[in-house]
């Protein structure tokens, strides 16, 4: 089940990014920027929607809000013990459904250059890299999917 975040879910998302990025703390130089990312605004904006499982516990989570004429999805992490199950990809089709419910025609996102699973992952999810180039002190990969005429 995948549900809007509210206010008691912020260290349950904070833990989930924390185990989801720590592997990645090592090869980026510090921690990457979903593990310091501000939960609660987020969570208090209604970007963070979160993926439970049928104990209640939390899975995995997805960031994301409109810029301008897509969508833009800043974050999506899954917890280690729960990886492989789809939840990542529901995660993002999520987005994409919301996009295409408020007449969005894109969702545009980015990943570190040094998470390279990532760099396969959205391409096989219909995502096409756009740039590539240093922001906020990361080299990071830009991505973005269109979905043609989402009025139909």
């Amino acid at each position: 089940m995948i549900r809007k975040a509210v206010t008691t879910d912020e260290a349950a998302v904070r833990q989930c990014a924390e185990n989801a990025y720590v592997r990645y703390v090592a090869a980026i130089g510090r921690k990457p920027a979903p593990m310091v990312a501000d939960f609660a605004a987020q969570i208090a904006s209604g970007h963070v929607h979160v993926a439970v499982g049928g104990d209640g516990r939390l899975q995995g989570f997805v960031v994301f809000f409109r810029r301008d004429d897509h969508m833009f999805l800043e974050n999506v992490a899954v917890e280690p013990a729960a990886a492989g199950r789809g939840i990542g990809k529901s995660l993002i089709a999520f987005c994409e459904a919301e996009a295409r419910r408020l007449g969005l025609g894109a969702v545009h996102l980015y990943t570190n250059l040094k998470m390279t699973e990532n760099l396969s992952i959205y391409p096989r999810l219909g995502y096409v890299e756009v740039a590539r180039r240093s922001d906020d002190g990361f080299d990071r990969v830009f991505f973005e999917k269109h979905f043609g005429d989402v009025s139909r």
